[in-house]
């Protein structure tokens, strides 16, 4: 069964249908530049709110292990996901299991990648947009993605209800990740879209 992670969540009552729609992981992001961006006092309310069995994920963007560590003090975190440019060593330092993301391009080699973060409870791997890390609503080519990376896949990228089907049937991921495909608008998830992603996912037998 492909695993859900719903990310870039921002209010408790959206928190609360994916949780019903049966979602695996619910992510946060503390990365200011980004229109999802949750202040540590939100993600507490968030994470309050979120009955037992659902991974929480903090997501961050080249930040400093000082304010990591803040957030981890503050907010109950389960798992990481580092979407910049940090190093094997950088994500190893914190007490807790990540994930690494890779914004996926023509001639990146991402066996490397995997050799390099062996350490990484995953690849969440998304399209490359220069400047962007993350949240753009585009997809990216799966051909891309090499069959024998040694570390489990998190297929995100663009994807819908409309797409997600093929992309599992392709990529066979171990979890699919989606934020703007279930949105209203940038932060505010649609309740339909969630259940309609959900859906779709548990429905597709690999």
């Amino acid at each position: 069964m492909t695993r859900i992670k719903v990310c870039g969540i921002t209010r408790v009552e959206d928190a609360l249908v994916a949780v019903r729609c049966g979602v695996d992981a619910i992510g946060l992001v503390f990365y200011k530049q980004s229109p999802r961006y949750v202040t540590t006092m939100q993600a507490k309310q968030l994470v309050d709110s979120i009955p037992p069995f659902v991974t929480i994920v903090g997501l961050f963007v080249n930040s400093e292990a000082k304010i990591i560590r803040e957030v981890m003090a503050c907010v109950s975190l389960d798992m990481l996901q580092f979407h910049g440019d940090e190093s094997p060593e950088f994500c190893e330092q914190f007490s807790l299991p990540y994930l690494k993301a890779i914004r996926v391009k023509a001639g990146m080699d991402l066996l490397q990648y995997a050799c390099d973060f062996h350490s990484a409870k995953g690849l969440l791997l998304d399209a490359h947009v220069d400047g962007i890390h993350g949240g753009t609503g585009i997809g990216f080519d799966w051909t891309l993605i090499p069959r024998e990376l040694p570390l489990p896949v998190i297929l995100s990228g663009g994807l819908t209800s409309v797409n997600v089907a093929a992309g599992i049937k392709q990529v066979q991921p171990y979890a699919v990740d989606v934020s703007s495909g279930v949105e209203a608008s940038k932060g505010i998830k649609d309740a339909a879209k969630i259940a309609m992603f959900i859906n779709k996912v548990k429905r597709i037998d690999v």
